[in-house]
């Protein structure tokens, strides 16, 4: 396996594993975090292929609406009968409320697009004009 995907399966497995008890994540939140926000679904991946002696709580990884992985990954009501043991709260929808139960642990990372960097310049010249 390319030396690039097991780094950044690590990342996710170090993400994955320090999430508290009654709270998720979603998969482009620990993306985000792993230092690619375009790869959620190569968290989904590296989940499904987490060492078991990990002991990781993947369970705890959620889609960014609060749905729950499908059935067939954990069995039919396993995660949500372990996020509900924990204190995740769900919405009537059968969602997790994402407003109350998201982990905001780590840092967010500014996705740049050309306007932010052109403002982030901008500051920057001012800053550096400053006496």
């Amino acid at each position: 396996m390319n030396s690039e995907f097991v780094n950044f399966y690590e990342k996710v497995y170090d993400i994955v594993a320090s999430i508290p008890r009654g709270k998720v994540a979603s998969y482009g939140q620990v993306a985000s975090w792993a230092g690619n926000w375009r790869a959620s679904r190569a968290v989904g991946y590296a989940l499904r292929r987490s060492p078991e002696g990990r002991g990781l709580p993947c369970h705890r990884v959620v889609y960014r609406d609060g749905t729950l992985t499908a059935d067939a990954v954990f069995g039919a009501g396993v995660q949500r009968r372990r996020l509900e043991r924990e204190g995740v709260v769900f919405t009537p929808e059968g969602r997790v409320d994402m407003k109350n139960c998201a982990w905001e642990g780590r840092a967010r990372r500014k996705r740049f697009t050309a306007k932010n960097r052109h403002n982030q310049a901008a500051c920057e010249r001012t800053l550096n004009e400053s006496p």
